[in-house]
């Protein structure tokens, strides 16, 4: 059975590296399930990245058009991994305070798959004390993460915010699969 990926993309420039990573994740045998927040369809749209992972795209809790689908419950039992590229500080915080008021982040507080972020964000956020110790709670309940760079950001900064290659999540996204016990992978 291939490795289910629930891909969590939240509302940064960066989502738009979402379709390249889901299109990775597929080719390389994951059946990938995209979730995506409103502010992330304020990047890219829903059905790009439905036609990249044939898979319908959960935007909401209560999508009355496609109630057919699994509740959130049903998605976060089934996942292998969930990986959340980009990671904003607004689902951080939302994730190390247990608030769950969409479907990623209620999938997230349901689920006892592995979570791997790859933050992005810009330079000051990243680095802020708040941001700081969000991430470093989420790490200490296990969860994982990937990045960010350095490098030049979507704001005309120049820092650490840019989101890790693709490529990278990937691999790393693998590892994580390769090594949980209860896997697919």
């Amino acid at each position: 059975m291939k490795p289910r990926v629930l891909l969590g993309i939240t509302g940064s420039i960066a989502a738009y590296k979402a379709a390249d990573l889901a299109s990775l994740l597929t080719k390389r045998g994951c059946d990938v399930t995209a979730v995506m927040t409103a502010d992330a369809q304020e990047f890219i749209t829903p059905l790009t990245l439905q036609v990249l992972t044939q898979n319908p795209v959960v935007t909401g809790l209560y999508d009355e058009k496609q109630s057919w689908r699994p509740g959130h419950i049903h998605l976060a039992d089934r996942a292998d991994l969930v990986l959340i590229a980009p990671a904003t500080a607004n689902i951080l915080a939302k994730l190390a305070h247990g608030l769950a008021d969409d479907a990623l982040s209620a999938i997230c507080l349901a689920t006892r798959a592995p979570i791997l972020h790859a933050p992005a964000m810009n330079g000051k956020m990243w680095s802020h004390p708040a941001t700081a110790r969000n991430a470093a709670t989420l790490a200490a309940w296990g969860h994982h993460f990937i990045g960010p760079e350095n490098g030049l950001l979507a704001c005309g900064y120049e820092g650490l915010g840019r989101l890790w290659p693709v490529e990278g999540i990937a691999d790393r996204a693998l590892e994580i699969l390769a090594a949980a016990p209860n896997s697919s992978a």
